[in-house]
């Protein structure tokens, strides 16, 4: 099963759309608007629909919610950090913290060295936090987002994200700085199977969202970084499948 090719008009679409109205951060300084709508995250070891191994991967949300969102993302992705931005602090509280939605992120490295180093070193924190204390790996992404500076620029420089990662609770920057001396090679093969399942997939950029229901297997798929309503248009039609 493949995903409909991603449009070039579907993505301006979704970044017009988006640009309009008033929106704030998850943020990770333990705020009352972290508190109340990030979800819990959890780990897993199937392989879902489309093929796509979850294992390694931070998972928002119930297990057992009926519908659930792949989320392909950059860390240098200008309009990733819009969406979570805009759209995901208003998707967490209706969907999420229901149990209708859980969110599976999976890091696309589309713009080089330093997006393949963050998503790199976004799989050495989720290792570490996953077991003990999951939730602080959503404290490490909002962190990095925050961070965000020009594509390529050094901003995502692995110095640098174990200069942010000392400011986040939960998370050792020093077990981070191991992670990426000696394991960088092996996880980078798994980022690489991950895209290029992303690319069978018909996946071409971030952000790229399938919205599926995971018993009828009815899938809508959203490119860009698109308002909440194109997420409820979309939830509605699979949810009625």
């Amino acid at each position: 099963m493949s995903l409909d090719q991603p449009s070039r008009r579907a993505l301006v679409t979704g970044l017009v759309g988006a640009l309009g109205g008033g929106a704030y951060f998850l943020t990770r300084s333990g705020d009352t608007a972290t508190q109340e709508q990030v979800s819990s995250f959890h780990s897993s070891d199937e392989t879902s629909a489309f093929g796509i191994d979850l294992t390694g991967k931070p998972i928002m949300g119930s297990p057992d919610a009926p519908i659930q969102i792949y989320y392909w993302t950059d860390f240098q992705c200008p309009f990733c950090e819009q969406f979570e931005r805009e759209t995901l602090p208003e998707l967490v509280p209706e969907y999420v913290e229901s149990g209708d939605v859980r969110i599976v992120f999976i890091s696309l490295p589309y713009f080089g060295e330093d997006s393949m180093t963050a998503a790199v070193a976004s799989k050495c924190v989720w290792d570490q936090v996953r077991d003990a204390e999951p939730s602080a790996y959503w404290n490490w992404h909002t962190a990095i987002f925050e961070e965000q500076g020009e594509k390529n620029s050094g901003w995502a420089s692995s110095e640098n994200l174990l200069e942010y990662t000392r400011s986040v609770d939960g998370v050792d920057a020093d077990a981070l700085e191991t992670c990426l001396d000696e394991r960088r090679s092996t996880l980078e093969t798994q980022v690489n199977a991950d895209a290029e399942k992303a690319r069978s997939l018909g996946v071409s950029g971030t952000p790229t969202f399938a919205i599926v229901n995971r018993e009828a297997g009815a899938t809508e798929t959203l490119v860009g970084a698109q308002p909440k309503t194109r997420f409820d248009e979309a939830i509605e039609r699979v949810q009625n499948e």
